[in-house]
């Protein structure tokens, strides 16, 4: 079932002087806040539900955002399951004065539909991809994912404790 609810959205502001690291550019740590922020709102306005953080992949810090850059973070619907829902995140970022975007950081964020009450998964509205552009990203969402997951599994053989 196709729906016309929003597939994403954008969030702009200014990188603040409180977002820097000991380098002088904004810490990761605030982009991944971002990243999170603008993919849940993202999520709620695509189920109509409460949405929880389930797994972010493939993320990569291409450029740093300086402050007082204009930060624009995009996060569109690039793949539903039952109850899941994966969007591709951009961090892009220019002088606020003018000038090209700079894309800084990007990833595929999972997020989950859940009963706000019971904490009980629920049944997301369903996407199917209809461009060529489409396609790609719900490719690309497979595959970040399928690593993803790879990755969890070696981790888990290395640290797993012995008998």
């Amino acid at each position: 079932m196709m729906t016309s609810r929003p597939r994403g959205l954008t969030l702009q502001f200014l990188a603040e002087p409180t977002d820097v690291n000991y380098g002088g550019k904004v810490h990761g740590g605030a982009v991944m806040k971002w990243i999170d922020q603008a993919g849940f709102a993202a999520a709620v306005g695509w189920s109509g539900s409460y949405c929880v953080t389930v797994a972010v992949g493939g993320i990569r810090f291409v450029a740093p955002v300086k402050i007082s850059n204009l930060v624009a973070v995009s996060a569109t619907l690039v793949r539903t399951g039952r109850t899941s829902m994966q969007f591709v995140v951009e961090v892009r970022a220019r002088s606020p004065l003018g000038g090209e975007d700079t894309l800084c950081t990007h990833c595929i964020i999972v997020f989950v539909a859940v009963d706000r009450e019971t904490g009980a998964s629920v049944e997301v509205p369903q996407w199917q991809p209809q461009t060529d552009e489409d396609r790609q990203f719900f490719e690309y969402a497979e595959k970040v994912m399928i690593l993803s997951r790879s990755i969890e599994d070696t981790v888990a053989r290395y640290t797993a404790k012995a008998p």
